[in-house]
């Protein structure tokens, strides 16, 4: 695993974000209803609800013998393995991730430590039995563009190696999300591995595109220290 060190050398403080799909665009597409969560009637044709954020979210259409409401496409599904090094084909993948709450240091806050990325295509999380208004669970959602010079560092054991467009720790981004959301990661989004704030694990469904070539399908960089994220947890999750 590459190491890489955190620029500038001051500490890097996060103050997260409501995760919205406008927000979120740069990194990839926040999943989230237009609807409120108590809504449980259908509406007639000629009121149906005007997106909350366009030109993020499409205009719904009736469907189910009009006992639905479809919204499509709500996020993207891109497969660019054909461009890879191995010109593999790639294949769809669908996952679960039980992810379970993480340890935030003794202020509160959470320490980022690992960022990864899925360089040749999307990766999309869907949160599993989590109702949309609940104020006990949330969870960050980190995210960093890529930079697109190559920089030097060393792996772990102490190998020189050249990470490729690595992470630009200094527009990192943090977004805090409840469990009527769903987020994509855009090709080659760097981010965190999920990190759930509360007391309950979430169990989140994940599709992407696969090859099985491992430096294909994931690079990942170790961040020694200086990375934080102001998570506040308590005060943060009462304003979702």
């Amino acid at each position: 695993m590459p190491l890489l060190l955190p620029a500038p050398s001051q500490t890097l403080c996060l103050n997260p974000e409501p995760l919205t799909p406008k927000a979120f665009s740069p990194f990839g597409t926040a999943i989230t209803s237009p609807l409120p969560p108590t809504r449980s009637s259908i509406l007639k044709s000629s009121s149906l609800p005007q997106p909350l954020h366009p030109p993020y979210q499409p205009h719904p259409v009736l469907a189910n013998q009009a006992t639905a409401l479809k919204y499509s496409p709500i996020s993207p599904l891109v497969n660019n393995y054909p461009d890879a090094p191995s010109r593999g084909p790639g294949r769809p993948l669908v996952s679960m991730f039980s992810c379970f709450p993480r340890q935030l240091d003794r202020v509160g806050n959470f320490n980022v430590r690992i960022l990864e990325r899925h360089p040749f295509t999307t990766q999309t999380f869907v949160p599993l039995g989590v109702a949309a208004n609940d104020p006990d669970i949330s969870f960050l959602i980190i995210v960093a563009p890529p930079l697109l010079d190559s920089l030097p560092t060393k792996t772990t054991s102490g190998n020189s190696i050249q990470i490729y467009q690595p992470p630009d720790l200094c527009n990192m981004k943090a977004f805090v999300a409840h469990g009527g959301q769903a987020v994509t990661y855009g090709v080659g989004t760097w981010h965190a591995p999920m990190v759930i704030l509360g007391r309950q694990r979430v169990d989140f469904v994940v599709t992407q595109f696969v090859s099985g070539v491992a430096d294909e399908d994931c690079h990942e960089v170790q961040v020694e220290e200086g990375v934080v994220v102001r998570t506040g947890a308590g005060q943060m999750m009462s304003k979702l």
